[in-house]
């Protein structure tokens, strides 16, 4: 009977560790791991996230519970004896202390008109032949001005059309 609890207790807190390590974290991009805080026994990638949800400071202690993101399992390290070979997870080897990627702001475009982009077509390998922005203002121009006039002969007709009705 105990054996069964033990491992239903277990089965339930990896169900809990595979949920939250499901989620990304949008303060560290690349966290290898999820920390199970000890004051309110939840489980954060990040002390930002801890201080959104929670209504708390967060505590500090010597001994964190890990969940490696990579193969879901949960582990210990005590801090006080933190070592160079304890920033290993102890199951996979997945090394969770690493330089952090945080989101940068970034103002561009995203664009599918190949005019605008050129880099979607273009082979690098190929040398690229130079553009005169003069000419090619001027070839667009023309380009604009052959639209508008195809426009107006459009209205025209309709207006004529409609007159004779």
């Amino acid at each position: 009977m105990v054996a069964v609890e033990k491992s239903s207790k277990k089965s339930s807190l990896q169900k809990i560790c595979a949920i939250k390590t499901a989620t990304m974290c949008k303060h560290i991009l690349n966290a290898q791991v999820s920390i199970r805080t000890s004051c309110c026994r939840q489980w954060f990638d990040c002390p930002e996230c801890h201080a959104e949800v929670a209504d708390h400071p967060l505590s500090r202690t010597t001994e964190m519970i890990f969940a490696c993101k990579k193969c879901k399992k949960v582990f210990r390290k005590e801090l006080e004896n933190y070592e160079e070979q304890d920033e290993f997870c102890p199951h996979c080897d997945n090394q969770y202390i690493i330089e952090a990627h945080e989101p940068q702001m970034e103002v561009g475009f995203e664009t599918e008109d190949v005019r605008k982009d050129s880099s979607l077509i273009r082979d690098d390998r190929v040398k690229q032949k130079q553009i005169d922005p003069y000419e090619a203002l001027e070839e667009y121009r023309k380009i604009m001005a052959k639209q508008m006039a195809m426009m107006e002969e459009a209205e025209e007709a309709e207006l004529f059309g409609e007159g004779t009705k």
